[in-house]
């Protein structure tokens, strides 16, 4: 009896902690998922904001290809095609990987990501924040090769 008695108080405090930690382990795993949950939605939201622009490069490469074309000795124009041409594949090809890594649930969904996958995250947002400024950059680039072409010397 006197064992018991001993055993208990120790016991409850065992139970205590158990329920302490596994609260604890439960919030940083919540706190985990928030944190995947946002870096997919910044992941989402960099593609979101050049997948537009899409068109638009399709659009700058119509209107530098005559320019091209009928300069032979300038090869600026060419230059900004090429520019644009890399940017499509890179987006084309961002896509396709993004694709590969991760499915429908783990980017629309929340679907919780393994730790590979995590690490994953993290490349993939690096690789769409380059593949959009050089989207951004040879937009730009383009833009102001036609408007300074348009422009009498």
């Amino acid at each position: 009896m006197k064992i018991s008695f001993i055993y208990s108080p120790i016991a409850g405090s065992i139970g205590g902690v158990a329920v302490v930690l596994l609260s604890l382990f439960l919030a940083l795993s919540c706190a985990d998922k928030k944190q995947t949950d946002t870096r997919m939605q910044e992941v989402i939201a960099v593609h979101d904001s050049v997948m537009p622009k899409m068109g638009e490069i399709g659009q700058l490469i119509s209107r530098l290809k005559p320019l091209a074309d009928s300069t032979a000795s300038d090869s600026r124009y060419a230059n900004a095609i090429s520019d644009l041409e890399q940017a499509n594949t890179a987006m084309m090809d961002w896509m396709q990987g993004f694709g590969d890594r991760f499915d429908y649930a783990e980017i629309q969904e929340g679907k919780t990501l393994s730790a590979q996958k995590s690490e994953w995250l993290d490349e993939e947002l690096v690789k769409v924040k380059e593949m959009a400024r050089a989207m951004n950059e040879s937009i730009s680039q383009a833009e102001s090769l036609l408007k300074n072409s348009a422009s009498p010397e």
